[in-house]
């Protein structure tokens, strides 16, 4: 079983929308205005404003992705992470964290930041370990976010 981080393309869109739909449903989530603005148009959201999106593959299927955008500060955002119940324990999620780190460092960004809830632990202990640090409630436009995280580049 081989799993590769890649670049989106426009034949993800289908995995891009359902994973991103999955986890929103399986944290009991409801699909927001931004939500559904990612889920239906990435090209928009994401690349068309300087970002990227990685996506997972294991045996020729997706099974994870996280998306980028530069934030006016000078930083990137990190949007849309998910592995797939099937995949996780692997590293993926990892992994992906990693390339946006990559990817971020190539265009000099001065940190990562991200925004979650406090029911997903799972990530949350993913952030931490991956050198994030917590940052005091802010302004944003999800409505599920009270979690709040920076990695300083």
């Amino acid at each position: 079983m081989t799993a590769a981080i890649v670049d989106y393309r426009p034949d993800h869109a289908a995995a891009w929308a359902e994973l991103n739909a999955a986890w929103l449903a399986e944290g009991g989530f409801v699909v927001e205005a931004k939500d559904r603005a990612a889920l239906d148009d990435p090209q928009g959201s994401f690349l068309d404003r300087g970002g990227r999106i990685f996506m997972a593959e294991r045996d020729g299927r997706v099974v994870g992705c996280c998306a980028l955008v530069p934030s006016t500060d000078g930083g990137v955002e990190i949007c849309k992470m998910t592995v797939t119940p099937a995949a996780r324990g692997l590293g993926l999620a990892r992994r992906l964290l990693a390339a946006c780190e990559a990817a971020a460092r190539e265009v000099g960004a001065a940190r990562l930041y991200l925004e979650t809830n406090s029911r997903l632990t799972p990530a949350i202990a993913l952030y931490e370990s991956f050198g994030f640090v917590h940052l005091p409630p802010r302004p944003t436009p999800y409505a599920r976010a009270d979690v709040f995280m920076e990695k300083r580049l």
